[in-house]
């Protein structure tokens, strides 16, 4: 990061959005939505950023990795930027987000089970049999359709 910073100077949101790994809309929604300050304007009206805009990118895409919201991101955010923020602060959104992510850990644990068991009860029972006879296809509610004499099982 540090040598990506070293060669910032002035740059165009094409050049800003290689070197973060976001899409120009997405620059631009940010600084839309006040995560970024808008950048000055060079003679031919073209966006032109320093390297405040890339390190701050940069942050923002870690805390996007992380789970963080737009607004948690601008929460955290407006944390450093005022000398009234404190690390508890700080510690509270992630706290927030920690238990969010583990919420959804218990949700996709959850769902891990029942596929599982859905996908063993068919692997063990019916893998190779005819769809009417698929135990999966019950399990999930979809209707056995029997063979009648105008469409027989077998064509």
């Amino acid at each position: 990061m540090k040598e990506e910073l070293k060669t910032a100077g002035k740059l165009r949101i094409g050049d800003l959005a290689r070197r973060t790994g976001f899409s120009v809309p997405t620059i631009r929604y940010y600084e839309q939505v006040g995560l970024l300050p808008p950048p000055v304007r060079g003679p031919t009206g073209q966006r032109v950023y320093g390297a405040s805009a890339l390190e701050q990118l940069l942050c923002i895409r870690r805390c996007r990795h992380l789970g963080f919201s737009v607004e948690q991101t601008r929460e955290l955010a407006s944390i450093t930027e005022g000398r009234n923020g404190a690390c508890l602060d700080a510690l509270d959104v992630a706290r927030r987000q920690l238990k969010a992510v583990r919420g959804k850990l218990l949700e996709l644990m959850s769902l891990e089970a029942s596929l599982s068991g859905l996908v063993e009860r068919c692997s063990s029972l019916c893998a190779e049999g005819p769809a009417p006879e698929c135990t999966m296809l019950e399990d999930l509610g979809f209707k056995r359709k029997l063979p009648t004499r105008e469409s027989p099982c077998c064509g």
